[in-house]
């Protein structure tokens, strides 16, 4: 499957597929890496996937759709409401929509990777809630 002539590759199935050897494989028609799965890439393919110059959507926010949705549930049960479909697929795209933005504009402000972009979002994020409960 890595091998396929085509623009995007989605790996979706399992950690560690992407490899330097599965790298070497891939068709110079790729332009975006998606990470479906979790972990798809090794750390040292994502150093060539960086030299490359492929755009990658990091896997914790490429497969975030899942456990956005888990959220939504939660806030559902605690509301003891429940939101039609609709409007849940109509939340859940904002959500992703804005994060997929925050971490492309930020990696093109900054020219950063899109993980790294992504990981200075999240840390961000951590450290500012953890201000904000008072806890340093």
């Amino acid at each position: 499957w890595i091998a396929q002539d085509v623009d995007i590759l989605l790996p979706c199935a399992l950690e560690n597929q992407i490899t330097p050897e599965a790298l070497a494989k891939i068709s110079d028609k790729v332009k975006v890496i998606c990470e479906g799965a979790n972990g798809p890439t090794t750390p040292d393919s994502d150093e060539i996937i960086k030299e490359k110059g492929i755009y990658l959507i990091p896997d914790f926010l490429c497969n975030a759709g899942g456990v956005t949705c888990s959220y939504f549930e939660q806030v559902q049960c605690n509301m003891n409401y429940f939101w039609p479909k609709e409007e849940v697929l109509d939340k859940l795209d904002q959500k992703m929509t804005r994060a997929f933005h925050a971490v492309h504009n930020l990696s093109k402000e900054k020219n950063l990777y899109m993980r790294d972009a992504a990981y200075v979002i999240a840390i961000n994020r951590v450290a500012d809630a953890v201000k904000l409960r008072g806890w340093v």
